[in-house]
């Protein structure tokens, strides 16, 4: 394998992760709220990233064809997924509507049980908006078969596609910080929750509808 042909496969990871990973979506709109707000940055940026390389691993390694041979398994994710988000997008409309005030500056001091609730209860929903969402696994299939047809470089496009996830969830965790003075405003709170409630449950039903169209003849 040739310098330029690693380099091109490490390109085309790097291109194709981006691509894949830079969208409005459930998981960003967490990653994005949660930097905002400076909370747990860095454990959702790692959970995201890490989870993202655990995908590239086993959409490479064929987990395409385990769900190629099991149709009921997407169903189930679809399900889980879609009354997930719907879940989601009502929590997100309520705060819209019913806004508690967000405090972004580090005067308040919880405990640190209160701080381990609100860490568990980050990650578990960053594992649900990363691992639930199917469209995660029909994009598995896409990766293996472009990361394969590289051959012996498709661990160079895997590179690629992690480094691509590493860039961007820390871009977007860390820097939405910078949007703090903007969101000092009870306003601009309500606005974003607003949007990621018709952003989620946009998605739950995109997510849900071809388990309610009729199968193709």
């Amino acid at each position: 394998m040739t310098t330029s042909a690693a380099l091109a496969a490490a390109l085309a990871g790097f291109a194709l992760g981006l691509s894949l990973i830079v969208a409005i979506g459930a998981q960003n709109a967490f990653v994005l709220r949660q930097g905002i707000r400076r909370e747990h940055v860095l454990a959702i940026v790692a959970i995201c990233a890490l989870s993202d390389i655990v995908l590239m691993v086993l959409s490479i390694a064929g987990t395409g064809i385990v769900l190629d041979a099991l149709p009921w398994l997407m169903t189930v994710v679809r399900i889980v997924g879609a009354v997930f988000l719907a879940a989601y997008a009502v929590l997100a409309g309520l705060r819209a509507l019913r806004p508690k005030g967000e405090v972004l500056s580090a005067d308040a001091s919880p405990d640190a049980g209160s701080r381990r609730r609100a860490l568990a209860a980050a990650v578990l929903t960053c594992l649900a908006v990363t691992w639930l969402n199917p469209h995660v696994y029909l994009d598995m299939a896409i990766v293996g078969t472009l990361a394969n047809g590289h051959g012996d470089a498709r661990w160079l496009f895997g590179a690629g596609m992690a480094t691509a996830s590493v860039l961007w969830f820390t871009t977007l965790g860390f820097g939405a910080r910078m949007l703090a003075p903007l969101f000092a405003r009870p306003l601009a709170w309500r606005i974003l929750d607003g949007a990621i409630a018709v952003v989620m449950l946009t998605l739950a039903v995109l997510v849900a509808l071809p388990l309610l169209l009729p199968a193709p003849r």
